[in-house]
Protein backbone atom coordinates (compact mmCIF):
# COMPACT_ATOMS: atom_id res chain seq x y z
CA UNK A 1 0.00 0.00 0.00
CA UNK A 2 1.49 3.34 -1.00
CA UNK A 3 1.32 6.47 1.13
CA UNK A 4 -1.57 8.07 -0.80
CA UNK A 5 -3.68 4.92 -0.50
CA UNK A 6 -2.92 4.78 3.23
CA UNK A 7 -4.08 8.36 3.80
CA UNK A 8 -7.15 7.81 1.63
CA UNK A 9 -7.99 4.83 3.82
CA UNK A 10 -7.52 6.94 6.98
CA UNK A 11 -9.84 9.60 5.56
CA UNK A 12 -12.43 6.99 4.64
CA UNK A 13 -12.37 5.41 8.11
CA UNK A 14 -12.37 8.76 9.94
CA UNK A 15 -15.05 10.23 7.70
CA UNK A 16 -17.21 7.15 8.17
CA UNK A 17 -16.87 7.34 11.96
CA UNK A 18 -17.80 11.03 11.96
CA UNK A 19 -20.73 10.52 9.60
CA UNK A 20 -22.17 7.53 11.47
CA UNK A 21 -21.86 9.47 14.73
CA UNK A 22 -25.01 11.42 13.81
CA UNK A 23 -27.20 8.32 13.72
CA UNK A 24 -27.56 7.69 17.51
CA UNK A 25 -28.49 11.33 18.08
CA UNK A 26 -31.04 11.31 15.25
CA UNK A 27 -32.60 8.12 16.65
CA UNK A 28 -32.74 9.65 20.14
CA UNK A 29 -34.41 12.83 18.85
CA UNK A 30 -37.02 10.80 16.98
CA UNK A 31 -37.71 8.53 19.97
CA UNK A 32 -37.90 11.27 22.61
CA UNK A 33 -39.20 14.08 20.37
CA UNK A 34 -37.17 16.36 22.62
CA UNK A 35 -34.46 18.83 21.63
CA UNK A 36 -34.76 21.32 24.48
CA UNK A 37 -31.08 20.97 25.43
CA UNK A 38 -29.75 21.47 21.91
CA UNK A 39 -28.12 24.66 20.71
CA UNK A 40 -29.62 25.55 17.33
CA UNK A 41 -26.72 27.92 16.77
CA UNK A 42 -24.14 25.18 17.33
CA UNK A 43 -25.86 22.50 15.24
CA UNK A 44 -26.66 25.05 12.54
CA UNK A 45 -23.02 26.13 12.48
CA UNK A 46 -21.85 22.53 12.12
CA UNK A 47 -24.34 21.97 9.28
CA UNK A 48 -23.25 25.19 7.54
CA UNK A 49 -19.60 24.12 7.74
CA UNK A 50 -20.46 20.75 6.23
CA UNK A 51 -22.40 22.48 3.42
CA UNK A 52 -19.26 24.45 2.52
CA UNK A 53 -17.14 21.31 2.73
CA UNK A 54 -19.63 19.52 0.48
CA UNK A 55 -19.25 22.26 -2.14
CA UNK A 56 -15.49 21.67 -2.01
CA UNK A 57 -15.96 17.88 -2.17
CA UNK A 58 -18.22 18.20 -5.22
CA UNK A 59 -15.66 20.40 -6.95
CA UNK A 60 -12.77 18.08 -6.15
CA UNK A 61 -14.64 14.93 -7.18
CA UNK A 62 -16.36 16.09 -10.36
CA UNK A 63 -13.89 18.67 -11.70
CA UNK A 64 -10.52 17.56 -10.32
CA UNK A 65 -11.38 13.83 -10.35
CA UNK A 66 -9.89 13.28 -6.91
CA UNK A 67 -10.97 13.05 -3.25
CA UNK A 68 -13.53 10.29 -3.81
CA UNK A 69 -13.37 9.07 -0.21
CA UNK A 70 -13.84 12.62 1.08
CA UNK A 71 -16.76 13.18 -1.27
CA UNK A 72 -18.45 9.95 -0.15
CA UNK A 73 -18.06 10.42 3.59
CA UNK A 74 -18.79 14.14 3.50
CA UNK A 75 -21.99 13.54 1.51
CA UNK A 76 -23.16 11.12 4.21
CA UNK A 77 -22.28 13.71 6.88
CA UNK A 78 -24.11 16.39 4.89
CA UNK A 79 -27.28 14.30 4.72
CA UNK A 80 -27.22 13.15 8.35
CA UNK A 81 -26.29 16.53 9.84
CA UNK A 82 -29.03 18.08 7.70
CA UNK A 83 -31.55 15.59 9.08
CA UNK A 84 -30.38 16.32 12.62
CA UNK A 85 -30.64 20.08 12.10
CA UNK A 86 -34.08 19.75 10.50
CA UNK A 87 -35.34 17.62 13.40
CA UNK A 88 -34.00 20.12 15.91
CA UNK A 89 -35.76 22.97 14.11
CA UNK A 90 -39.05 21.01 13.93
CA UNK A 91 -39.05 19.77 17.52
CA UNK A 92 -37.78 23.06 18.98
CA UNK A 93 -40.84 24.79 17.48
CA UNK A 94 -43.10 22.16 19.03
CA UNK A 95 -41.29 22.59 22.36
CA UNK A 96 -41.74 26.38 22.17
CA UNK A 97 -45.47 26.00 21.46
CA UNK A 98 -45.91 23.53 24.34
CA UNK A 99 -43.98 25.87 26.66
CA UNK A 100 -46.28 28.80 25.73
CA UNK A 101 -49.41 26.70 26.33
CA UNK A 102 -48.09 25.65 29.75
CA UNK A 103 -47.32 29.28 30.73
CA UNK A 104 -50.78 30.56 29.79
CA UNK A 105 -52.66 27.67 31.41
Amino acid sequence: MDLLAFFNLLQLIGGFILAVGYIPQIVKIIKTKSVKDFSKLYVGGIFTGIVFMEAYAIYMFFWQHTAGAFFATNTVSFILSGIEFLLIMIFSKKYSKNKEVTKTA
